[in-house]
């Protein structure tokens, strides 16, 4: 026959759960407008067990964001199969699930939020960072990247975060169509440097040489090349 008590948990396991439950919150609510008190009632216990588990919100506030990071980094994660432009769209959808799903979260990890400042925090923005800057290097096979591509890897991963801050202010442009944009975004910046560079040039080749017509670098030289009778022509200069 059941009582109807409740399972005692242990303390790895109650911890995990104020941690969900926090991060739960924290991805609706800015963190700062998330009480303690909160976040016992959602977890079912009083104030002083949240306080047994954790010394106080900031350190709640941490565990939720290593947490949330760690699921982030893994966002980037692709398997390195198939034309380059379908993967990175199929990561920047993940990524943007992400940031839909948890977006004051998001913007709270990104930003610092109330732990602005914190080593432990900064640490963390750091790793995930890291994280999607070397699966993007796995992707292009890279294993020492030259500073053009290094350049241009960190600064999409940059404009990546970007983006998604400012797509969650007001949701102005449909979410497709700028995931659509930043994979089209990296394309860009790689031809640009391949402009500079003969081993970015050749990077970029491999880069474009099994592409689809129909994916998405194809695309972005369709509407590039829609443009071009609308622009006016410039006569080269000499390069100095």
């Amino acid at each position: 026959m059941t009582t109807g008590a409740r399972r005692r948990m242990g303390v790895e396991e109650r911890r995990q759960q104020l941690i969900g439950v926090a991060l739960e919150l924290f991805s609706h609510r800015s963190p700062d407008e998330v009480s303690i008190d909160e976040i016992a009632a959602a977890a079912g216990i009083s104030r002083p067990l949240v306080y047994h588990y954790f010394p106080g919100k900031q350190s709640l506030y941490e565990a939720a964001l290593r947490r949330a990071a760690d699921e982030l980094a893994g966002r980037f994660v692709e398997p390195r199969q198939g034309p380059l432009g379908a993967r990175l769209l199929r990561v920047m959808g993940r990524f943007f699930d992400f940031v839909e799903e948890h977006g004051p979260g998001f913007s709270a990890l990104m930003r610092g939020g109330p732990a602005v400042g914190s080593s432990r925090t900064n640490a963390m923005i750091d790793e995930v960072r890291q994280a999607a800057y070397e699966q993007i290097l796995a992707h292009l096979d890279v294993t020492e990247p030259p500073a053009r591509l290094e350049l241009v890897v960190r600064s999409w991963v940059s404009l990546a975060e970007s983006t998604a801050l400012l797509w969650l202010d007001g949701r102005r442009i449909p979410r497709a169509e700028l995931e659509l944009q930043l994979v089209h975004d990296f394309a860009a910046l790689a031809a640009v440097s391949a402009a500079y560079d003969e081993e970015m040039a050749a990077l970029l080749l491999r880069m474009l040489a099994d592409e689809p017509a129909d994916g998405p670098f194809g695309e972005l030289v369709g509407r590039l090349g829609a443009l071009l009778p609308k622009v006016p022509a410039v006569t080269a200069q000499p390069v100095p």
